[in-house]
């Protein structure tokens, strides 16, 4: 039997080595689901090895056969041959350049767990076309990305059987997503019940939202009075400066770039939000909080934070908030900002706009930017059908089964996810200081990254340890019915 197993993944390897093929390069991105990139570790990646397979461009038309080489990996240490689960990983709105060692890694060894990998259609190396206007767009889409991912999961399947020299037989599958992946997740199980014994939706936003004030209201409770005081001062000074001397203030945050007031605002906003959504409250409260009490500049005190951590620790490059950055249509390794914001202005929206009361970001990032931008970046017509993207999938309300939905306490998306548990789809959520986006699948702070999804420097690792056995028993119930049943799903 062992020996059996050797030559089984002298096989796979085989695979992986002479699988790969070239393809133009994107560096990776995201807006709603980003982790550092920082650490120099090689353990950060279970595999990078690329794998590609010929998927269909349209999975709506029965006339245009066109396909596009779309960028997979799998990882096989961990597989129990030839009966053992497979983990299907979504990759979300960002380039997608390996497995990342998370706790999806535990989780594979655990229940010996092959684990693959799709990068979503147009990000990265998937892009189906040279160029990304807005007419080479119309197929980037929620709905395509999930026909994707059962076209994939059959073809994967299927070179599974090859390899093992059977037809027919099904390996259990599970998929995983957090943020929109894990939307994906949910709405993957939801479409395509046959393909998968179960999902782990970790925060994941099902629910489209026009105006997400949610967003801005969560990040003032998750800051506390003190901060959230010192957050709004500072965003009335900013306004302030802005009317006297634009040039000024925008140079003092090394964005002078941003000739848009809103464009500037908005970064401003965001940088603040990333510090609770990824579980770094303490690099931006108390600094600001006791600049406030010593007297200071609480402008230059924050655009310190802004430099130092939001751009330069955690990342995020300042052009990202250009519209005219946006605007252009080159395939680049930054093509994915545009890429994203059309699928926020034609599907999900949730626009970050300022609630009416007691507003963190300024008001001026309101409804009629976040319109004028899909207009001024996509043209007439671009709008963001969040009815009909809620009426399809079913929004909090969704229908399905067998669907483990996860969040954090303080992460400002949590209004857009199922909060409140269904029969056969838990919902469960990680309370502590610093829990916050898919910390269940990444631990606390996720700047920098932490291998195996590390929850030690969580506020409460008990809390998430306590969420993560709960996953692990669902995933074993699951699991084992479709083990019972013979087949890949119920």
């Amino acid at each position: 039997m062992e020996m059996m197993k050797l030559a089984l993944m002298s096989t796979f390897l085989f695979f992986l080595l002479f699988s790969t093929a070239s393809h133009a390069y994107l560096a990776p991105r995201t807006l709603l689901y980003s982790f550092s990139k920082s650490s120099t570790n090689s353990n950060r990646s279970l595999t990078t090895k690329e794998l590609w397979f010929n998927q269909t461009l349209d999975h709506y038309s029965p006339f245009d056969h066109h396909k596009f080489q779309q960028r997979y990996y799998e990882f096989l240490d961990y597989f129990r041959v030839p009966d053992g689960p497979i983990f299907l990983k979504i990759c979300g709105e960002s380039s997608c350049d390996g497995i990342a060692n998370d706790y999806i890694g535990v989780l594979a060894k655990k229940f010996g767990a092959a684990v693959v990998s799709l990068e979503h259609r147009y990000y990265g190396k998937s892009s189906p076309f040279k160029s990304t206007t807005t007419e080479n767009l119309r197929y980037l889409s929620s709905k395509q990305a999930l026909f994707d991912l059962a076209v994939f999961r059959q073809y994967y399947q299927e070179s599974l059987n090859l390899k093992l020299n059977r037809t027919g037989v099904e390996n259990p599958w599970f998929v995983f997503g957090v943020s929109y992946s894990g939307a994906l997740s949910a709405w993957f199980r939801l479409k395509f019940p046959h393909l998968t014994c179960g999902s782990l939706a970790s925060s994941a936003v099902v629910l489209a939202v026009y105006n997400y004030t949610e967003f801005d209201q969560q990040i003032g409770e998750s800051a506390g009075a003190e901060c959230k005081a010192a957050l709004q001062e500072t965003t009335q000074l900013v306004e302030e400066r802005l009317a006297s001397n634009k040039k000024a203030v925008k140079t003092l945050f090394d964005a002078a770039e941003l000739e848009i007031d809103g464009d500037f605002l908005y970064f401003l906003a965001d940088a603040a939000a990333t510090a609770f959504q990824y579980g770094n409250p303490d690099k931006l409260c108390p600094p600001l909080v006791q600049a406030k009490k010593d007297g200071e500049d609480l402008v230059e005190a924050y655009a310190k934070y802004v430099k130092e951590d939001y751009v330069g620790s955690f990342g995020v490059s300042v052009q990202t908030y250009d519209q005219r950055h946006l605007k252009d249509t080159t395939l680049n390794e930054n093509s994915g900002d545009r890429l994203w914001w059309f699928q926020v202005c034609t599907e999900v929206a949730y626009f970050q706009v300022a609630p009416a009361n007691d507003s963190i970001r300024s008001s001026q990032v309101d409804t009629r930017y976040h319109l004028d931008l899909c207009k001024k970046v996509f043209g007439e017509g671009i709008y963001p059908e969040v009815d009909k993207t809620n009426i399809y999938y079913g929004g909090t309300n969704i229908a399905g089964s067998k669907i483990v939905f996860t969040n954090g306490s303080q992460d400002p998306w949590r209004h857009a996810s199922k909060q409140i548990s269904s029969p056969d789809m838990p919902s469960f959520v990680m309370s502590c200081h610093n829990c916050g986006h898919g910390t269940d699948m990444r631990g606390c702070p996720q700047s920098p990254f932490n291998i195996e999804g590390n929850a030690r420097n969580c506020g409460s690792p008990d809390a998430v340890e306590k969420v993560r056995h709960q996953i692990i028993e669902k995933m074993d119930l699951w699991l084992s019915e479709c083990h019972a049943s013979g087949r890949s799903s119920m």
